[in-house]
């Protein structure tokens, strides 16, 4: 099995006000330690929106919850006349660890381009952040070009140009698996993961290569621990389940479905 620490992540996309963001995270907190034994080897971190963020923040610290905090986007700018952006440095202010960049949607409803997200990617680590790159295809897009194509040139187009490369991290989202029941198999997860480590293992060396891979796309807790059993895919980026804290819970203590 792989050393590095699975990342099971929550985006919370635009659902619960900061009033519900309390309930959740205390829930899902008192969830998770009860069975601390279960996920103790995993990182858990929720992504809310932006206007629960600060709510979130000072939840988790005053609570000493140990859950991290995420951002579902950030702006390419550092400040300025862009209204209705949020800077990284905002983002820094409010002990963000991780910011998702490049998600299918940001993609196809804000019309985001691969300049656009490489961008972004420099404001990230610029600010002390770790972008989680979003990448996936559309059953088209699968069926013209096969399986890792899209997703590795998606990969390569938001790390590629910068002077040296911070902490990362990758979400494979096939598009055709999110929100729609369908999910890829373990053995396709698996296979674009490691097609994905080593194009960037190829391209920016060894140390880059070793980030970790996350699999996205109608994951639910009767069904995360096949993803994770083989260590290629080092982790989950969770949608709509990450709205339960039971079902939540339960795909972070995947560990218990694994018999190694």
């Amino acid at each position: 099995m792989t050393s590095r620490v699975p990342l099971i992540a929550g985006n919370w996309k635009m659902n619960l006000d900061h009033f519900q963001a309390i309930a959740l995270i205390q829930k899902l907190s008192w969830t998770l330690d009860d069975a601390k034994h279960d996920y103790e080897k995993a990182e858990v971190a929720v992504f809310p929106p932006f206007t629960d963020l600060r709510t979130a923040q000072t939840l988790i610290e005053s609570e000493k919850f140990k859950i991290g905090l995420g951002a579902q986007d950030v702006s390419r700018h550092s400040s300025g006349a862009f209204t209705g952006e949020v800077s990284g440095a905002f983002l820094s202010k409010l002990n963000v660890k991780y910011v998702l960049i490049g998600h299918s949607e940001r993609r196809q409803y804000h019309s985001e381009t691969d300049e656009i997200l490489n961008a972004k990617v420099s404001a990230a680590w610029q600010n002390g952040l770790i972008p989680i790159i979003c990448v996936g295809e559309t059953l088209e897009e699968l069926e013209l070009q096969g399986q890792a194509a899209v997703p590795i040139a998606q990969a390569l187009a938001a790390l590629s140009g910068h002077e040296t490369l911070g902490e990362f991290v990758i979400a494979y989202e096939p598009v055709w698996a999110i929100g729609t029941g369908k999910v890829a198999t373990p053995a396709e997860a698996e296979a674009v993961a490691k097609a994905l480590r080593a194009a960037i293992t190829q391209e920016f060396g060894q140390e880059s290569g070793n980030s970790r891979i996350l699999y996205g796309g109608s994951v639910k807790a009767n069904n995360v621990a096949g993803f994770l059993a083989s260590g290629e895919v080092d982790g989950v980026l969770v949608g709509g389940a990450s709205l339960d804290a039971d079902e939540f819970a339960g795909i972070a203590r995947f560990q218990k479905h694994i018999v190694l």
